[in-house]
């Protein structure tokens, strides 16, 4: 279970150090990739294999599923942090998600995203403005 909120620097080759929060939730590898609303997801392999399975088990002739597919698989990459900690987040998922010096890993229960502070601080203000009515919250079966 992966809870909370965290703010790291990234130095300018992509060095970023895990909360150990996050570390010890994580077992070793796992996956990055790009998310949405220009974010980067982190997932732990065994939730990154479960969604991987889902997904390649849609057929391969529905526009959408071939979509999602091309924006998770191409842009994911498997890391694993040194002794430190630390992992290299690569240029090219860098410069998606407009992350340079400061980077928010906001903890989702089974996987993390990560955003650069200011999206962070928009997508935040916009999903607390967000008016959740009573009914909103039974659809979800909350």
């Amino acid at each position: 279970m992966i809870l909370g909120e965290y703010r790291h620097a990234v130095d300018v080759t992509g060095h970023l150090t895990l909360p150990e929060q996050v570390l010890s939730e994580l077992e070793g590898a796992f996956v990055v990739t790009r998310g949405f609303e220009g974010n980067l997801i982190l997932y732990p392999r065994l939730q990154w294999r479960d969604l991987a399975g889902r997904l390649v088990a849609k057929p391969i002739s529905d526009h959408t599923v071939r979509t999602l597919r091309r924006r998770l698989f191409s842009g994911a990459i498997e890391l694993s942090p040194d002794r430190d900690g630390r992992i290299v987040l690569p240029a090219y998922l860098r410069e998606f998600a407009g992350i340079q010096g400061e980077v928010v890993l906001a903890g989702m229960y089974d996987h993390v995203e990560l955003w650069s502070v200011e999206r962070w601080l928009q997508i935040l203000e916009s999903a607390v403005e967000a008016d959740m009515t009573g009914e909103q919250w039974d659809d979800l079966g909350l």
